[in-house]
């Protein structure tokens, strides 16, 4: 039997509505959402602004947490994990935000910003400068500009600074939030 790279079956996540410190109902963000990814494949989902599609992938991830559901990345519940199997299973499905500005810290040279990836997951010890060359290159970006600061490039390529942070673990699974939004129409 083979197993799903992502199964995420009746995922909820309702936001508490408050008015004058008072329970006002709730926000119903994502409600019921079944789907399934298998290896190799991928998945587009498309809808209105403000629909719950960053809300689905940020819980898909385990950014927020869920009303209800599940999420099973090849078998295992994301859901439930904790401690040393969730930060494995981090490494295992990674996210491109919708606005990568706000996801690169602007104290930080891109080259850094991979490197710190690469570190956090004690991937390519001996070699993380020439990875993180490598990753810039398989971005479309020079391998020359990693000493250079997120605000010193276009948010096409701030974008695919993050799609190269993503990649960087070599994940089985990659959630994108909006990726084509900061990229220029040519690209």
């Amino acid at each position: 039997m083979t197993v799903n790279a992502l199964q995420v079956s009746d995922l909820v996540k309702e936001y508490p509505l408050r008015r004058g410190g008072r329970s006002a109902g709730v926000v119903h963000a994502v409600s019921g959402v079944k789907l399934t990814l298998e290896s190799g494949q991928t998945l587009g989902l498309v809808g209105e602004s403000g629909c719950g599609k960053s809300s689905l992938a940020r819980c898909i991830v385990r950014l927020v947490d869920v009303t209800s559901g599940s999420v099973l990345l090849h078998g295992e519940n994301l859901l439930t994990m904790r401690g040393r199997a969730l930060r494995r299973a981090r490494r295992r499905i990674q996210m491109v935000f919708q606005d990568p500005y706000t996801t690169l810290d602007p104290r930080m040279s891109v080259g850094a910003i991979l490197d710190e990836a690469l570190a956090f997951h004690g991937l390519y010890p001996r070699r993380r400068e020439a990875r993180v060359r490598e990753l810039m290159d398989r971005v479309g970006l020079s391998p020359d500009r990693v000493n250079r600061y997120p605000h010193e490039f276009s948010g096409g390529q701030r974008q695919r600074i993050g799609l190269a942070r993503a990649l960087a673990v070599e994940p089985e699974v990659i959630v994108l939030d909006e990726p084509l939004s900061a990229l220029d129409v040519s690209i």
